[in-house]
């Protein structure tokens, strides 16, 4: 379950990010995404590597361009001092992904933990049988509330 809400809570983002693409962003939306700057796909300038060895946000809000969204990534120009940059994020890489115009978030787990799905045993004395009722339905004649 928890592999097919990280994919369904992905593909929101991502209907999010293709949306603002075509349209822009609309109202007061603008986005927090916080992602692995090591991370297997990662593009960016090395100056921001440096500065940012593991994680980095940016800020999706007042000056943006070139946002393309694909299956596997995003790539997206940003100003940092004056000085565009170009971005390409794979999905896997995001931490976080958030709107506060709307109070709406979304948290990612690691790259780490996917591989490694922790299953813990329930033993047996903490596990709960529930019987099944027999449940019969029972038949009622609608003939005596129609009207006449």
């Amino acid at each position: 379950y928890a592999q097919m809400m990280q994919k369904a809570m992905q593909g929101l983002m991502i209907d999010v990010l293709k949306k603002t693409s075509i349209n822009g962003l609309l109202g007061n939306h603008h986005y927090f995404i916080s992602f692995k700057t090591k991370s297997e796909g990662v593009i960016v300038a090395d100056w921001i590597k440096e500065r940012y060895p593991e994680e980095m946000t940016i800020v999706i809000q007042h000056w943006f361009d070139n946002l393309d969204v694909n299956d596997t990534c995003f790539s997206i120009t940003l100003n940092f001092g004056d000085n565009p940059e170009n971005l390409t994020i794979p999905w896997d890489s995001i931490l976080t992904f958030v709107d506060p115009s709307v109070e709406f978030g979304l948290r990612f787990e690691g790259e780490e933990n996917k591989d490694n799905d922790i299953h813990e045993e329930i033993p047996e004395s903490n596990m709960v049988v529930i019987e099944e009722e027999d449940n019969v339905a029972e038949i009622v004649n609608l003939d005596s509330f129609r009207k006449k």
